[in-house]
């Protein structure tokens, strides 16, 4: 049995907000200032008029997929995920809807990314569950910015081990590490070291403060 990486692709593997907020104020007149929260609260339009979550899920699908080739590599993702391949089956597990899912696997591909490309919406931990069930791997490394999708991962595959990564660099500070992570580490150099540890120990993960075992 091989040992299974599932990572999240937007800051993790590719920059999104950072190309994200260029594009509301080209073709929305918005300004985007992340805040390390809602998106809504980091969107101002410029005339001043409200922006709802309704409005803010409509300009996500509106950069999904038609402005995705906007969308630049994490530094060093490549590399990482070439070495960890070498030891360990890799699926990227991204929270975009299933029509987006051929364009997120070219997007990758053309940053020399090749491997298994997952759709989902929601909570990550039940597809999380669901690629361990089918791969049955020695160990997992689950990797997203995300903490909603740590949390989901530690209720329904709590023996999986939790990487909290935010790879832009004027966002990561206003992001406090996710509380059901194992660890937080927000480049890949580092990241692929404390991978390929736990995939050598060959161990599940420990439970956290007031989670259960």
């Amino acid at each position: 049995m091989k040992p299974l990486l599932i990572t999240d692709c937007d800051e993790v593997l590719l920059h999104m907000v950072r190309h994200f907020g260029v594009w509301l104020g080209e073709a929305h007149d918005i300004d985007f200032t992340p805040n390390g929260g809602d998106f809504a609260t980091s969107m101002t339009r410029r005339d001043g008029s409200p922006l709802d979550r309704e409005a803010m899920w409509g300009l996500l699908d509106g950069f999904f997929p038609d402005e995705m080739e906007r969308q630049t590599l994490v530094p060093h993702a490549r590399e990482a995920l070439a070495g960890i391949a070498k030891v360990a089956d890799i699926v990227v597990l991204t929270n975009l809807h299933d029509h987006c899912r051929t364009a997120r696997i070219a997007q990758l591909e053309s940053h020399g990314i090749a491997h298994r490309v997952e759709c989902n919406q929601g909570g990550k931990g039940t597809p999380v569950a669901r690629l361990i069930a089918e791969y049955r791997p020695s160990v997992t490394v689950f990797v997203d910015d995300l903490a909603v999708h740590h949390e989901s991962v530690a209720k329904h595959a709590p023996e999986v081990h939790r990487l909290h990564m935010v790879s832009e660099p004027t966002l990561a500070p206003s992001v406090p590490r996710a509380r059901h992570a194992h660890a937080r580490i927000d480049d890949w150099n580092h990241a692929r070291t404390w991978i390929e540890t736990r995939f050598a120990e060959g161990q599940p993960a420990p439970a956290l403060t007031g989670e259960t075992a």
